[in-house]
């Protein structure tokens, strides 16, 4: 006597929890059929020491039916027949029961972002996935993006995957989501906003963001060059008294210190900064008065008042990095608690200024950024500060050939 010979009948009528196979036993193996079925398990080759059916008994065809099984998860069967000599099993079979909801995804933090590319990703939980046949990050410059908008196709199955994503546009805000399709149709995860940077003609590059209906650069310029690729002057010694100079067209790095230039950017004057030539990268302007304006009446109307009261004036901190600042005791203040700064993300540095007598000023204390607009008083412009001991954005008019940091805004 022999164990009987059986082979295992495909598995059909999958639900949520059940499915059906069953099997047919060829030759009893010269003895009595005793015990017949299936036997399920999430391994590979289960035994009857699984979970079984037990299906009468005797040689030819039969029918099981399999239950109590989980929600999208993949299974092998296989058909057993016992007689005197032992348990023989049939071929092993594999299926998956239907998932009950689209998949549960996360995305992952937005990396490696250029002026065209970023990294993202997302994290597809296994519970009653089931099987994961499209998964990636879709992306656009709307809110809630789907899967009909531009995406990633990073192969299938549940767990931890990487996207790579291409063909963005520099200096524009995406929004991003995770997805992951099954049977049941297809899940998102969460909603990352980012921009991407641009860069400017002497191939720099910046970061970005968006602020109520702006987008800033979220550095300070660092070009030596017009935007035609013509060069902007600088000062044969760094500490030259410009005062008798008429409209003087300048840029330094803080006190001659090339160092200074990779965290503070350069320091320009005024005329240099309203060049018809223009210092920011194509599509991107030097502000007005007026946008900054708009720039302090949204963080004001939006929370980022460190008080919190609708129209007061201490943004500061929702502006200022979260570091490099003189400390300073008082609470609000951009020097206190520098942890909690640049809510808005705006990441204002404090790269101090440049007076007309040469002499470099304040780093570490103070930022002061240009605008476009020319005081009513001659040979002075407006422009804003912000200082470590202060919770105002200031706005201010004095010396158009004072050397300031410029911050860029998309036309």
């Amino acid at each position: 006597m022999v164990v009987p010979t059986l082979t295992t009948a495909a598995v059909t009528s999958i639900t949520t929890t059940t499915a059906t196979s069953g099997g047919s036993i060829t030759a009893d193996g010269g003895g009595a059929i005793t015990a017949r079925g299936v036997c399920w398990s999430t391994a590979a080759s289960p035994t009857t020491s699984d979970s079984k059916t037990s299906d009468a008994t005797g040689t030819g065809t039969f029918v099981s039916n399999i239950t109590g099984l989980l929600v999208g998860t993949t299974y092998h069967v296989r058909a057993y027949a016992t007689n005197g000599a032992g348990t023989a099993y049939g071929n092993d079979l594999s299926f998956t029961t239907i998932p009950s909801a689209v998949p549960t995804v996360t995305t992952t933090a937005v990396t490696s972002v250029t002026t065209i590319t970023a990294v993202s990703g997302g994290n597809i939980t296994p519970a009653g996935a089931g099987v994961i046949s499209a998964r990636g990050t879709c992306w656009a410059t709307t809110a809630n993006p789907t899967i009909s908008d531009s995406k990633t196709s990073d192969a299938t199955g549940t767990g931890i995957f990487t996207s790579n994503l291409t063909g963005l546009l520099p200096g524009t805000t995406y929004y991003i989501r995770a997805y992951a399709t099954n049977s049941v149709g297809t899940g998102y995860g969460n909603q990352i906003v980012f921009n991407t940077k641009i860069s400017d003609v002497d191939g720099s590059s910046y970061n970005t963001v968006t602020i109520g209906t702006q987008v800033w650069m979220a550095e300070n310029l660092k070009t030596t060059k017009y935007r035609d690729g013509s060069l902007i002057g600088t000062t044969p010694d760094p500490a030259t008294d410009i005062s008798a100079e008429t409209a003087p067209k300048y840029q330094w790095a803080y006190g001659g210190n090339e160092t200074n230039v990779v965290t503070y950017g350069r320091l320009y004057t005024y005329y240099a900064v309203t060049d018809a030539r223009g210092v920011c990268p194509t599509g991107w302007h030097v502000p007005s008065d007026a946008e900054w304006t708009t720039l302090h009446d949204y963080l004001s109307a939006n929370g980022f008042a460190f008080l919190g009261i609708i129209g007061s004036d201490d943004i500061a901190k929702s502006m200022a990095a979260t570091s490099g600042w003189t400390t300073d005791p008082t609470a609000g203040n951009v020097g206190n608690n520098q942890a909690s700064n640049n809510a808005s993300g705006f990441t204002a540095l404090p790269g101090g200024y440049r007076g007309i007598d040469g002499v470099y000023q304040q780093i570490g204390n103070q930022g002061h950024f240009y605008s476009s607009t020319a005081s009513i008083t001659p040979n002075q412009s407006l422009y804003r500060s912000i200082d470590f001991n202060n919770a105002i954005l200031g706005p201010h008019d004095f010396r158009s050939a004072n050397g300031y940091a410029v911050r860029c805004l998309k036309n």
